[in-house]
């Protein structure tokens, strides 16, 4: 059974109205999930241990004073910290460390781990992109380090290219980092040019307006190169805002491609006997946002049976 992680302080990280990454994101993920046969979890707080594995101390300290007793404070122009923030953003940490747990141990073969903030545009030393923290990344480094793995695959199909995963893996030999996004489109990162310190990052952009066939061909190429790998783990940062309604970009995705992306991935994986954690990250139309964590999830369902 595929393993729920979330919790309610998910909820407690408020940004400013009008603010596209809100509160309603999660309230829209966990609806479509409401009557799915899930082993639902509650994510647990993110340690300083793990996530000193991708960020420096001073980052950390910083993080930590700027949160503000009322109101708001900014991190960068686009991530903002409320007085739960910090709380929201070490449980979206702890909920990936602790489906990477549950599924290296054999508890499940799967999980989804439905919380915000995101984190793949969190690089080492700076937030962006209303991301605080590198989870996925820092689940990764949790996977080689504590648990001893080998190889371990990170696999973005958000519509923004993530340049903090990137960043936080650039160097470490051990973990294939590959990622279709628009671009151009922020954050400006993930030219095909982009390899890593020892060629294993794979960049795939996308043109404005493409739709889910281009889409479906690239994650053909990615899949074939993650096959090679021979990851013991896949990550999947699964961002939904590739989706033809959603505002902030212009990519022309549907549930459909959606579902068959995600079959790939989990075919790749089956094909390697790894297990696979995915992870929340954008999307920003909250009816397409629901509808297509549904599809995610529900092949993250059938290929657990």
């Amino acid at each position: 059974m595929t393993l729920l992680y979330t919790h309610p302080s998910g909820f407690s990280h408020v940004t400013p109205p009008s603010h596209p990454e809100r509160v309603g994101r999660l309230d829209a993920v966990l609806e479509a999930l409401e009557d799915m046969d899930l082993d639902r979890r509650e994510a647990p707080e993110g340690t300083d241990q793990d996530i000193l594995r991708a960020h420096p101390a001073e980052y950390l300290a910083l993080a930590q004073r700027k949160v503000p007793a009322e109101g708001w404070t900014m991190l960068d122009s686009d991530t903002y910290l409320a007085p739960d923030s910090l709380t929201a953003a070490r449980h979206a940490v702890g909920g990936v460390c602790a489906a990477v747990d549950a599924v290296l141990a054999g508890e499940a073969p799967n999980a989804f781990v439905a919380m915000r903030p995101p984190g793949h545009h969190a690089e080492r030393e700076k937030a962006m992109g209303f991301c605080i923290f590198s989870s996925v990344a820092i689940a990764a480094l949790r996977a080689l380090d504590h648990h001893g793995l080998d190889r371990v695959a990170v696999l973005d199909f958000d519509v923004h290219h993530g340049n903090g995963t990137q960043d936080v893996l650039w160097h470490e030999r051990r973990a294939f980092f590959a990622s279709t996004h628009q671009m151009p489109l922020y954050p400006g990162t993930g030219a095909a040019s982009e390899r890593g310190a020892h060629g294993q990052i794979l960049n795939v952009p996308l043109a404005p307006g493409s739709a889910g066939d281009e889409a479906r061909a690239a994650w053909e190429q990615i899949c074939e190169c993650a096959e090679a790998w021979r990851p013991q783990l896949v990550l999947i940062s699964a961002g939904f805002d590739a989706h033809a309604d959603d505002p902030l970009a212009a990519l022309m995705w549907s549930e459909a491609d959606f579902t068959a992306i995600t079959r790939m991935i989990c075919d790749t994986a089956a094909t390697c006997s790894a297990p696979v954690v995915s992870a929340l990250e954008g999307g920003y139309d909250l009816a397409a946002l629901g509808r297509s964590a549904r599809a995610h999830v529900d092949v993250l369902r059938e290929t657990a049976a």
